[in-house]
């Protein structure tokens, strides 16, 4: 069986660098990544997608990138269960295991 996962989508905001109790580096992102088809409407919908990176790649990833930034980030799907009001919610989150810096968003002081 295999679970891997690779996706390519701007980031949405900086990134926060958190390390847990355990003395883990840890840090969470969101990737806008627009789906390749157009909806009824003749848009492009985005997907807001979660992902998780951790240790060295957490690190090098918040201190080089930024909101705005291509990336590509190779990991592994991980299912998540929470609960919220005594409501069960389900979701799905990237693990990443490589990120691959594609490219920074022009800042307006370059155009």
């Amino acid at each position: 069986m295999m679970n891997t996962a690779i996706i390519v989508g701007r980031i949405v905001k900086d990134l926060e660098l958190h390390e847990t109790e355990n003395g883990y580096k840890v840090a969470e992102l969101t990737l806008a990544v627009p789906r390749s088809f157009k909806n009824m409407d003749g848009q492009y919908d985005t997907d807001f997608l979660p992902c998780k990176l951790w240790s060295i790649v957490a690190e090098n990833t918040a201190e080089y990138c930024k909101k705005g930034d291509l990336v590509a980030i190779k990991g592994r799907l991980q299912s998540t269960t929470y609960e919220e009001n005594e409501i069960k919610h389900n979701g799905i989150e990237l693990i990443a295991e490589k990120v691959s810096f594609l490219s920074t968003k022009k800042s307006e002081a370059d155009e």
